[in-house]
């Protein structure tokens, strides 16, 4: 089967069609001829009526074409015909689209981003968008010397909530071991406090008991 060359004027729109294309779509359409020219052929059976294409046959005319490129069948059954339509329609809708490869391909635009079927500004915005976490993943892991010390001392304090929680220990054990963590952890937060006020910590519920 090989493409023609025939005139719009003798292409006949079905009477029903399993696509509604909507006035955003034909404009979508619209751009993409008047960048790369008809990409895809319309497809027609032996009577010339469009199994496939129509929003692209709705678009030509309006741009005032004459002809369009087309793939005719002459053998198919009225099902066959009925099931090239709801195909057409639905195995594009089936796949799904690739994020990174899409992000890649933008950045490699390097701004050129006017690409029918999107909102250019809204890409710009996603490209970047997509720069700004591409820095900050940069610089993660550059942490300086307050930051690491941080983080430390705070997994060490969580270490030591978790083993006052351990099931099976005793309440005065539990007491014992807790109470020298805790008493410390009051100190280093009040260094310059001429008091230090005393507590024990509850093996239950892990909670401070002020006395």
């Amino acid at each position: 089967m090989e493409v023609i060359t025939m005139k719009l004027a003798d292409l006949v729109k079905p009477e029903k069609n399993v696509r509604i294309h909507t006035e955003q779509q034909l404009k979508e359409f619209r751009r993409s001829v008047e960048m790369f020219g008809q990409i895809r052929p319309i497809v027609v059976d032996e009577e010339n009526v469009i199994l496939a294409g129509n929003g692209l046959y709705d678009t030509l005319i309006a741009m005032g074409k004459d002809t369009a490129d087309v793939y005719r069948y002459d053998n198919l059954t009225e099902n066959q015909k009925k099931k090239l339509m709801i195909a057409d329609n639905k195995i594009f809708s089936l796949g799904i689209e690739n994020l990174e490869t899409l992000n890649s391909f933008l950045e490699d635009l390097h701004g050129d981003l006017d690409i029918p079927g999107f909102d250019e500004e809204i890409l710009k915005q996603m490209v970047s968008e997509a720069e700004d976490v591409t820095k900050k993943l940069s610089e993660y892991g550059t942490l300086d010397e307050e930051e690491i010390r941080n983080i430390r001392e705070n997994a060490k304090k969580k270490e030591q909530q978790t083993q006052r929680m351990e099931p099976g220990q005793g309440e005065g054990q539990a007491e014992q071991e807790t109470d020298a963590a805790d008493h410390q952890e009051l100190e280093s937060d009040n260094e310059d406090s001429t008091e230090i006020r005393k507590f024990v910590v509850c093996p239950n519920c892990g909670e401070k008991i002020w006395l």
